[in-house]
């Protein structure tokens, strides 16, 4: 039986996510898998991709062949170069976590917390009925 590691599609149909399987070559592409290794999730920025590293190599040194896709992940991971004896790649890139951002409070700027620059229509209103009445009286 020739063993295959490939990619199972899952997700809705603009958003897909696979997992990374190793499956008997005759099955589907989603059908029934041996084991699942590892996740790749391509629409996320930057793009997800999880192996359980031990997996792989096992799979691997029993003779399991990776799909082109499936390589090219594991050549990003730098598990096909573990395999073959090769030196590994550049660590891959991870998205910095973003740093909070400041509220307004703790700008510390005394600027914003003055007067309005405009009165309210309403409060020129009652001055103006208060001082007419005071004149009158």
């Amino acid at each position: 039986m020739a063993v295959k590691i490939k990619l199972k599609r899952l997700g809705k149909i603009r958003s897909p996510h696979y997992r990374i399987v190793v499956a008997d070559s005759r099955t589907r592409r989603d059908g029934r898998a041996i084991e699942e290794i590892g996740k790749y999730h391509p629409t996320y920025n930057p793009s997800v991709i999880e192996v359980d590293a031990e997996r792989v190599a096992y799979w691997l040194g029993v003779g399991a062949q990776p799909t082109e896709p499936v390589m090219a992940i594991l050549k990003k991971t730098g598990d096909w170069q573990k395999f073959k004896g090769e030196p590994a790649p550049a660590p891959l890139l991870t998205q910095p976590e973003k740093a909070a951002r400041p509220s307004f409070e703790a700008i510390g700027d005394d600027e914003g917390k003055g007067e309005a620059i405009t009165q309210k229509k309403k409060a020129e209103k009652k001055d103006e009925a208060a001082e007419s009445a005071s004149t009158e009286a």
